[in-house]
């Protein structure tokens, strides 16, 4: 179906109130701009009270125990539980090779993207969206809290498939532009020429919680396909002449599942969890099981 003639939402009213019950889990402390609602280990100024430790001289005197002084006549400092912000960044391709298969790989990401949003939302943590194809196109800067919904959810309506892909430049403009540590999840099918790996550096390098999730079309994992075909590429119009066979599919498929390997291992070693999709996997069950699975969400 057209992008354009789609006329279910996003999410449904009974999967937000399913989503109402989780929230985003980051595998890293990071220090918020303002007091929030998530539980940090860090130790800080806030209501709820942790540890002691001994008195160094320098310290805030305002918070000494003086009870503890009195009984044991030593000084110790207070210490509290604090609270913090979390930032959480969806970053979605929205290149025109994600303009493929039913429903299409960018209609998929922005399901994905607006459950995600949903759960980040009703937890009080920052959402920013960022769009991108060769660069970042757009942008939808931090959002917090559930009356924000609407405007989540008319961005990502919006998104629209265009121009080619180039995750480097795209990555590279985000982690120089953002502020703020936390979740980045990345949406994308990651089928770019040039290659991910130093795109994805750009993230390591900020030491972001990151989360790759690649979309595939079930044509592409498993193409029905069959003669001679002229092949055209959506984002630069490369052509390739192929007469199809039986042992031709079966080195497609072996290269595809070396391709997807590579970027697995890829991540692995730098700390990345990545997942793999198709768009037949509802998206309801990727966001409360697989995802739940990976640990971004609980």
């Amino acid at each position: 179906m057209p992008e354009t003639a789609r006329p279910t939402p996003l999410l449904d009213p009974q999967f937000l109130h399913r989503l109402e019950q989780l929230e985003l889990v980051s595998r890293k402390i990071f220090t918020g701009a303002i007091k929030g609602e998530r539980r940090s280990k860090r130790k800080g100024q806030s209501v709820e009270f942790a540890d002691y430790r001994n008195y160094v001289k320098g310290d805030d005197l305002r918070h000494l125990d003086w009870n503890l002084y009195a009984r044991l006549d030593r000084l110790f400092i207070r210490l509290f539980q604090e609270e913090e912000d979390l930032h959480f960044y969806l970053l979605m391709d929205n290149s025109l090779s994600m303009d493929f298969g039913t429903p299409t790989k960018l209609h998929y990401a922005r399901q994905i993207a607006a459950a995600l949003a949903f759960i980040g939302l009703v937890n009080m943590d920052r959402v920013v969206i960022e769009v991108f194809n060769d660069h970042v196109v757009e942008s939808m800067p931090a959002v917090r809290g559930r009356r924000s919904l609407w405007r989540v959810m008319n961005f990502l309506e919006k998104i629209a498939p265009a121009g080619p892909s180039n995750l480097r430049e795209s990555l590279k403009t985000f982690t120089m532009k953002s502020t703020g540590k936390g979740i980045v999840v990345l949406l994308s099918d990651m089928m770019d020429k040039a290659g991910y790996e130093e795109a994805l550096r750009y993230l390591v390098a900020r030491q972001f919680d990151i989360y790759v999730i690649q979309i595939l079309a079930q044509e592409e994992l498993d193409p029905a396909i069959q003669g001679d075909l002229k092949l055209v590429d959506i984002e630069d119009a490369d052509e390739a002449e192929i007469s199809v066979s039986a042992p031709l599919l079966e080195r497609y498929r072996q290269n595809l599942a070396a391709f997807q390997t590579g970027l697995q291992e890829f991540c692995n070693r730098r700390g990345i969890t990545f997942l793999a999709t198709s768009n037949q996997v509802p998206f309801d069950r990727l966001v409360l099981s697989y995802l739940r699975q990976r640990g971004l969400v609980r």
